[in-house]
């Protein structure tokens, strides 16, 4: 049986278990039609012309775990910011695990998503917010929308800076031959309060997953975010991530993407701008190789005045990856006095590696700043030979001039734990000690 029709034949069966209320059954109903119209999208698609998801549709992939697996801490210490103390929410082959997570009361209301899908006590929260700006006609995001249930609550009441960063990991322990999983998270973050968010999807063996994760980001008035996505999963693993985020008024929204492993990742980012004086930040690093591929795809949605958005993506593609960076700023008519620039740069290292770049702008005011530039091509070797000839061996001198290239963006990364962590996995990527503290 083919994926879509194991899906549809399950949906059945996944509604009547679920204690929704009505309006969330006819949302369910509405999602799943609209994927069973569409199927799972194709490269005839524009916004999928240069990524295929054939090979991985060839899997027959379990589309619910058999049973909850426990995991030891020890054995996934090394996933974790251990460095520090977090919040943490974990789920293993897509169940919650009360024993790996470590949440809070504090003020913060931080839960599972299946328990704010089912209680009367979160109705009116889940009416004004789920599924509000996830899209209602892209086929994966209305997939996950039918099946949703587990995945993260994070509601950050007004005015509260919380103290500690989030982490949102979801294992994978590869005990079933092949699995699909669609996580869900819903994150409201209130007037003037602020958060970081780390997120990471990791399989602990080389069996087959796919995961299909939708999340859902409201920004307050004057709220803050910053969200890090840390890919650096095995290359059996392939990852479908849809986030889409709405700001409020003076709100500020950083994003920070990091891919370095897996087999297939397609990262769909969406901004969505409601009110003014809004800033947005989009940036990633993406370091792969072997037969790896990774396709940005990125929308900034300006639709006030006086508001800003910036991107920069640095990616490096070794042996045959391929990487896509597709990238759209939309300026509606009203919102004049946009300022938004793009920027997208690429080092292939070697002759069979291939970058797809596609920078858009699309623009209806007419006082407005907008910029986009991409380079694509190799290493300097002037620059190679300088710093050979001051003794410094070729291989360290590729992988200096590789780290300085993506030092643009792991200096904006705000939690110093972090950008030490994110520093060691490029460091090992570029298959070099770079014999100092990162």
């Amino acid at each position: 049986m083919e994926l879509k029709d194991k899906l549809l034949a399950s949906f059945m069966a996944f509604e009547e278990k679920i204690k929704d209320n009505e309006d969330l059954h006819e949302v369910r109903n509405h999602a799943i039609k609209n994927f069973e119209n569409k199927g799972f999208p194709t490269k005839k698609e524009e916004a999928w012309k240069y990524t295929s998801l054939n090979a991985i549709l060839k899997n027959d992939f379990s589309v619910f775990p058999k049973k909850e697996n426990a995991i030891e801490f020890k054995d996934v210490k090394k996933y974790f910011l251990h460095e520090i103390d977090t919040y943490k929410v974990v789920f293993i082959d897509g169940i919650f695990s009360s024993f790996l997570s470590s949440t809070t009361h504090d003020g913060l209301d931080v839960c599972l998503m299946a328990s704010a899908l089912s209680k009367p006590k979160y109705k009116m929260v889940i009416d004004t917010y789920f599924n509000q700006i996830a899209s209602k006609e892209e086929s994966l995001t209305s997939l996950n929308t039918a099946f949703s249930l587990e995945g993260a609550y994070i509601n950050i009441p007004k005015s509260k800076v919380v103290e500690k960063p989030i982490e949102i990991i979801y294992f994978s322990t590869g005990n079933e031959a092949a699995l699909m999983v669609q996580p869900r998270n819903l994150i409201i973050v209130g007037e003037n309060a602020h958060v970081q968010i780390v997120e990471r999807h990791q399989s602990l063996n080389s069996n087959p997953v796919l995961t299909n994760s939708v999340t859902e980001i409201f920004a307050q008035k004057r709220a803050i975010v910053d969200y890090y996505k840390v890919q650096n999963d095995v290359q059996t693993a392939n990852l479908i991530d849809n986030t889409y985020i709405a700001q409020k008024q003076e709100s500020r929204v950083a994003v920070h993407t990091f891919s370095f492993g897996g087999n297939i990742t397609r990262n769909n980012l969406n901004f969505y701008h409601q009110g003014e004086r809004i800033d947005s930040t989009l940036k990633g690093i993406t370091i792969i190789g072997d037969k790896q591929h990774v396709d940005h795809y990125t929308l900034v949605q300006h639709a006030t005045p006086n508001c800003e958005s910036h991107q920069n993506y640095k990616t490096i593609l070794h042996d045959s990856s391929t990487g896509v960076f597709n990238g759209k700023i939309f300026v509606e008519k009203e919102a004049q006095k946009t300022d938004a620039f793009q920027q997208n740069n690429n080092i292939l290292i070697g002759d069979k590696a291939t970058i797809n770049a596609k920078p858009q702008l699309e623009i209806f005011a007419d006082d407005v700043k907008c910029s986009h530039g991409c380079t694509i091509g190799q290493l300097d070797e002037s620059a190679m030979f300088y710093m050979q000839q001051r003794g410094i061996p070729k291989k360290e001198a590729k992988a200096l001039l590789m780290y300085a290239f993506t030092s643009e963006v792991t200096n904006s990364i705000k939690i110093p734990e972090l950008k030490a962590k994110i520093g060691r996995i490029i460091a090992d990527k570029l298959g070099v000690n770079m014999g100092f503290d990162l």
